[in-house]
This record gives C-alpha cells, structure tokens and sequence, in this order.
C-alpha cells in the first residue's frame, strides 16, 4: 500500500489502573474485565465514524476523520463507562488523548508527529479524563470549545516551545474541579540532579522531557536487564518534576517518605531519593540518585 497524508484525529483510548485489576480480581475475571471495555470502546468508536487502527494491551489507538468526531466520541466512551460500567463490579475508568494533524497513513497504519503528541495526551491523562491540545481545541466547534479548558503548560520531548494543554471536561462538575487544580507557577528556580555510575544530569524549568532506560535513544541510559528501553520519563510541570513510569516491570522511587512503587503511574520528585527499574532497591545496584531543589 502506498504512503500517503491526510488530516486526521489520533486518539489514544486506555483503561487506567488495569493493573490492580489482576491483583484483585484475579487474571480470569480481570480479562474478561478488560475485554468488554475494549469492546464498549471499539463501538463507541465505530458509531463515530472512527477506525480502530491497533489494540495495544488495554489501550486502542484510533483516528477519526475530524477533531469534532473525536472529541463527540471520547465523550460518548466517558459518559456510557459512567454510566453502564461495562466493568460492572470492578473499578474501571479509562483516560484519553487525543490531538489533530497531518498523519502519515502506509500499511494500515499512521505515523508523525500527531500521533506522538496524542500519545502524549493519553500519557497525561488520568482515569475519567479526556486531554487534547490547544491547537485541536481551537478547531471545535463553538459548542465543543465551550466545555475545553486550559489545564496546563507542558514541554514535550521534541518540541522546542511549551504546549498548551486543555482538558474536554464531558461532566459539569468538573469545571470547579479544574479551576481549583490549576497549578501556580512557583517564583523559585527549582533544579533536579540526577546522579547515576559517575554522571550527572541537571534538570531545571526549560530542559524539556528526558527519557531514562536501558534503549541508546534514552537521555540517561540505565545498565540494567530489568529496565525498559525507554523505561520512565521526567518533566517540568510548572512548580514540581514529575517521574511517570512506561515501562513494563515498574519503577521503584524511595524517599524520606518512604518507599514507592509505580506502574503506569507517576509521582512528584522533591527533596532526595533514589530510583530503580524494574526491580526494588535492594535487589540492585543500578540505582539513580536524584536531589531536587532551588
């Protein structure tokens, strides 16, 4: 199949926190669980004029032929999870990300920096949510666009200036939620250094995102089986750094609040502490140190 172009929504659908589903209901339960979600999700997708380009897990990588059918259909999957639960007994609640742009269409597949920054919605974004950019937001509808709100003011890897962030806010209570969350900006310079075999890696508000992981394209390259190629990122969100694992076996974070797991999941980095992949602290030596401060 020739390649070609064309303007199209990316939308990254997942279930958040499926994780505890195995843990509580059991591999069984929680596969049945995750399927009927999957397919609650495919059809509210179909019913938008949507196309399911892949299901990686328990997310669904989707594109639609606008950002308005988009944007109607990641509201449809948000308010018939809300309402039907398909997950009947358990826990579930999925997020969302989605951005408009040019795509690279070959082999059944997209490509591009759309795609990229609709991943990185989805990454954002917490269960119950729907993230886009401002770029797409701006290109609703008036109807639409009214229930978009600015959330926050993000560097992503890549881009060499902040992205505007805005959250599609599909329940009417969740409009004082949001203006009670946005973040103030703190008047110190707040500086994270990394410490990991000899090296160190300073981070501060304009150094972007970096990857850590075992892969060669990671910006700190961690020696260790057990890591991801890409195995968790940090950003600069405002006033804090935030750690988000991606990785397959998890990240291990100890502070002096105590120890922390996460799992498709992040956590603000402050004060010292230390960080390992894949496995916990005292099973290995392929630790980074981290001190964060002005």
């Amino acid at each position: 199949m020739a390649r070609s172009t064309e303007s199209l929504a990316i939308v990254f659908a997942g279930l958040s926190g499926s994780d505890r589903l195995y843990q509580s209901l059991g591999d069984a339960r929680a596969r049945e669980v995750v399927t009927r979600c999957l397919e609650f999700m495919s059809e509210c997708i179909a019913e938008g004029e949507g196309i399911v380009i892949k299901t990686i897990g328990d997310e669904i990588m989707c594109t639609f032929p606008s950002a308005e059918r988009a944007v109607e259909a990641a509201v449809a999957m948000q308010e018939g999870m809300d309402r039907e639960r398909p997950g009947s007994d358990a826990d579930v609640a999925i997020r969302i990300g989605l951005h408009y742009g040019v795509a690279i269409l070959e082999a059944g597949d997209v490509y591009g920096d759309v795609v990229n920054v609709a991943a990185r919605m989805a990454g954002i974004a917490k269960g119950g949510q729907i993230i886009t950019t401002q770029e797409t937001a701006e290109s609703l509808s008036p109807a639409l666009k009214s229930i978009t709100r600015h959330l926050d003011r993000l560097s992503i890897k890549g881009k060499s200036e902040l992205i505007d962030i805005f959250e599609v806010v599909w329940q009417p209570a969740n409009v004082t939620r949001i203006a009670t969350k946005l973040i103030r900006p703190s008047s110190q310079e707040l500086c994270l250094r990394l410490r990991y075999r000899g090296r160190e890696l300073a981070l501060d508000q304009s150094s972007g995102t970096i990857v850590l992981g075992r892969g060669k394209k990671a910006d700190l390259i961690v020696n260790d089986r057990m890591a991801s190629r890409e195995h968790a990122r940090i950003e600069f969100r405002r006033d804090k750094f935030v750690l988000i694992d991606q990785s397959t076996n998890g990240t291990y974070v100890v502070t002096a609040d105590g120890p922390l797991y996460l799992r498709g999941e992040e956590a603000t980095l402050t004060g010292e502490g230390q960080i390992s992949f894949g496995r916990s602290l005292s099973e290995t030596e392929e630790v980074v140190s981290f001190s964060c401060g002005s």
